[in-house]
């Protein structure tokens, strides 16, 4: 681990810092409440927005070849035709899907106690938020949320050459604080990426944050420390600088 003590801390937000599964999960009620009431749908409503969730967790998008609105709104269109059959409904794929995009938004905010957190952090290091995704979807997000007083970068992976987990967004992010890897810890959700990343990067510390408990696969990167919440990150960075204290 090297015998600096932590410098700076790269944080993931989606599913880390902000709950954007649960954001997605109220946007899909709304839309199944919507369909149901106005366009008197049964239990179709719920097997359109199955089918757009699948679709979500199978993007695959291309900055220079489509615009994430059309994109997502082709997933509500496919979904809709795929379940009713008939015509295809661009109209009411739109309507879908600025109510689940504008549902979403307004779910997704900072918790106090994580604003808490990031505040006493920053007076001991630099924070810098890395997130992964299409550059208007992120920054969507990152206004929804008004996160960006807490940080002192942010860098989307959408607005690079590569995303997480290629080393050079994080040499990137290095740079952008005037720190090495081997000063900085990668906090996320998500271990073929942020953790993924971060050892490809040689960054100090990989944190994984595993809510649910879940026994990740044996193929899977493995991080330095696993904890269950984001807000248990201050004792464990305790801890890391303590380990460096007694080496010195």
């Amino acid at each position: 681990m090297g015998l600096t003590r932590v410098r700076a801390i790269f944080f993931d937000l989606d599913n880390t810092l902000i709950d954007t599964a649960g954001a997605s999960k109220r946007g899909m009620l709304e839309v199944i409440k919507l369909l149901k009431s106005k366009y008197h749908y049964k239990e179709e409503a719920e097997i359109i927005c199955d089918k757009v969730q699948v679709k979500l967790s199978k993007e695959c998008f291309h900055p220079y070849s489509t615009c994430i609105t059309d994109l997502r709104t082709s997933h509500w269109e496919e979904a809709i035709q795929e379940t009713k059959g008939g015509a295809n409904n661009r109209k009411l794929a739109e309507e879908c899907y600025f109510l689940w995009k504008s549902t979403r938004l307004q779910h997704m905010t900072l918790a106090e106690d994580i604003k808490a957190m990031l505040t006493e952090l920053r007076k001991e290091v630099r924070l810098l938020l890395l997130t992964n995704g299409d550059r208007q979807t992120q920054r969507e997000k990152i206004d929804a949320c008004a996160c960006q007083s807490y940080f002192d970068a942010i860098v989307v992976g959408g607005e690079q050459k590569e995303e997480k987990p290629a080393p050079s967004i994080f040499y990137h992010c290095c740079d952008l604080l005037g720190v090495q890897p081997g000063d900085c810890v990668m906090v996320g959700d998500t271990l073929e990426t942020d953790i993924q990343g971060g050892l490809n990067a040689g960054l100090k510390a990989t944190i994984w944050i595993n809510k649910n408990g879940i026994a990740p696969l044996t193929s899977s990167p493995i991080p330095h420390y696993i904890v269950s919440s984001v807000l248990e990150l201050p004792a464990l960075l305790q801890n890391i600088d303590d380990k460096v204290n007694m080496s010195a």
